[in-house]
């Protein structure tokens, strides 16, 4: 059945493709998987897989692949992905010998595939599961290991009509799982080879808390406009950053700061297309609304402060009397760009869910989100230490936001708890590594 199925997702794709440009870049990509492999695998070289099906997933087993590298550089990594949003954004990674696309999980590319690499190793991150990729490693006895995974009841492993399908979970060597939870899980399933490590994603944003350099002079003059004296490193303004927001996102905070012109804020949408710029933009109508990649190269003259985040709040508005804002239309800077942040907000809450909450956490920031928010952990984390706030209105948003403009005590608190959070779960990538042999 899961063959069947497959191949009628192959069907879809190949028509699909001709009517959707995403879809046409993973088609092309995967078709053209095996002319990557064929030019750039090495004779001879150990490789080892890593797996991820998009960006986020990544993100997670970034961490993992940079200390393998640093502890033993004799191996060469090679790096899949099965989304084009994952992709097309990180093929020029250079943490990796070779990126390309996983060709779809059908038997005969299965074979191929692992004819051509011959990994020592497979590492698969967090939800990925295909069957004829696993059953094939697991037959030639090549060690696969699952990362950062989570479980669920509702899953299909779990339900009476999956278990046939749930084999696939015997293939791995091991699974490095996120919690207590998932390890029962699978226990019930006849799974042992399990340890609660945790989520790399915190080693990973605090690895780039840690190398983030300022943004440069385009932020520096989006936050220095209005300033009192140039020159002198001015009072920092009341700083809201929105991070992969979404149209119903965007309308809750917009409606808020069309009252409150004395914060400025820097929106970063989730999808960079220009019809949602534009929306964007008319939402914003009689506001100075700066876009990133068209703001200006260089500082005013004697202006070479870099400001820092402030929660102190300004003495008066900033920016005129309708308020400031720079419109982030360019990926690859909003991790970085949290750190300025007295308040974030995290997009996708009030659609399918919500987006990483951890890139803003890390800088010691409240976070704020919408109810879509469930299935992540990390947001039930920040929720019952107090350093992450759900919403479900704007009713809600605005009388939160009043107590975060308005009583110090309580930013600077909910901050600190934020920060601490992330704080406190790093070191998932240590404890894997050192149960992997290499």
């Amino acid at each position: 059945m899961y063959n069947i199925i497959i191949y009628a997702y192959l069907l879809g794709v190949a028509v699909y493709s001709r009517f959707n440009e995403k879809v046409r870049k993973m088609w092309r990509g995967e078709r053209d998987a095996f002319r990557v492999l064929r030019e750039k695998v090495e004779p001879g070289a150990h490789y080892v897989w890593f797996h991820a099906a998009s960006l986020g997933e990544f993100e997670q087993g970034r961490p993992l692949m940079e200390q393998l590298k640093r502890d033993h550089p004799e191996l060469k990594i090679l790096l899949t992905f099965f989304s084009p949003s994952g992709y097309e954004v990180r093929k020029d990674y250079n943490g990796a010998d070779i990126i390309c696309y996983l060709p779809l999980d059908t038997i005969r590319n299965a074979r191929r595939f692992l004819r051509l690499i011959r990994p020592e190793k497979a590492f698969f991150i967090k939800y990925e599961f295909w069957y004829n990729y696993l059953h094939i490693l697991k037959h030639r006895g090549v060690p696969v290991y699952s990362v950062s995974s989570i479980f669920r009841e509702g899953q299909v492993f779990f339900r009476w009509y999956g278990r046939q399908y749930g084999r696939v979970l015997k293939c791995f060597t091991h699974f490095f799982v996120q919690n207590e939870k998932s390890r029962e899980l699978l226990h019930s399933i006849g799974i042992d080879c399990v340890t609660i490590t945790g989520d790399t994603r915190f080693d990973r944003v605090l690895q780039i808390k840690e190398k983030a350099a300022p943004e440069g002079d385009h932020i520096v003059r989006f936050l220095q406009a209005g300033s009192e004296a140039a020159g002198a490193l001015p009072t920092a303004p009341k700083v809201f950053v929105a991070g992969s927001s979404w149209p119903p996102d965007e309308d809750i905070f917009i409606r808020y700061f069309k009252e409150h012109p004395e914060w400025k804020l820097i929106i970063a949408p989730h999808v960079i297309g220009e019809d949602h710029l534009q929306q964007i933009e008319q939402k914003l109508e009689g506001w100075h609304v700066t876009r990133y990649t068209r703001a200006p190269l260089s500082s005013p003259e004697g202006d070479t402060n870099v400001l820092k985040k402030s929660n102190e709040a300004p003495s008066g508005a900033v920016g005129g009397a309708k308020g400031s804002v720079l419109l982030i239309d360019c990926f690859g800077l909003l991790s970085s760009i949290y750190r300025y942040a007295t308040v974030s907000y995290i997009g996708g809450g009030f659609g399918v869910s919500i987006h990483n909450t951890l890139e803003a956490a890390v800088w010691g920031c409240p976070v704020i989100f919408g109810p879509e928010n469930k299935k992540f952990q990390e947001a039930q984390g920040l929720k019952a230490c107090g350093g992450g706030f759900e919403i479900k209105s704007y009713e809600e948003f605005a009388q939160l936001m009043d107590r975060l403009g308005s009583d110090p005590a309580f930013l600077n608190d909910a901050g600190r708890k934020a920060g601490a959070y992330v704080e406190s779960l790093a070191g998932a990538t240590k404890k894997i590594l050192n149960d992997v042999e290499l």
